[in-house]
């Protein structure tokens, strides 16, 4: 799955949790990859699918679309895990950071809610 299916695939699982996801343009996106739109709340998603930790400039990046998309949150989302700086960052910045572990147990979250929907519908 290269970068840009994997934020595909995030609008997917999002969607799946009763988000409107929206996968923004591949270039020029201003810091987000998704915009998701639940219960009035607009969130920016910054999807990295790495093999090595993500930086600050994710967070940077994503806190800079804010304003840009009118969002009330931000995200980073990775398949992989964050640096400390990034980490502090995030913290000070008000930037929710979504790491291998959380993204899993979404993932699963939503496989379990699908079974148990297919089994009773």
């Amino acid at each position: 799955m290269d970068g840009r299916q994997f934020e595909k695939y995030l609008g997917l699982l999002f969607s799946a949790q009763g988000y409107k996801a929206e996968v923004t343009q591949a270039a020029g996106d201003y810091g987000a990859d998704l915009v998701l739109t639940k219960s009035g709340q607009r969130i920016v998603v910054q999807a990295k699918r790495y093999s090595k930790n993500v930086g600050l400039k994710a967070v940077q990046e994503v806190y800079g679309a804010v304003a840009h998309y009118r969002a009330s949150s931000a995200w980073v989302v990775t398949n992989s895990d964050y640096t400390e700086q990034a980490y502090k960052l995030a913290r000070s910045n008000n930037v929710r950071l979504i790491n291998r572990e959380q993204l899993i147990e979404i993932i699963l979250q939503v496989k379990q809610k699908n079974s148990v929907t297919r089994k009773v519908g």
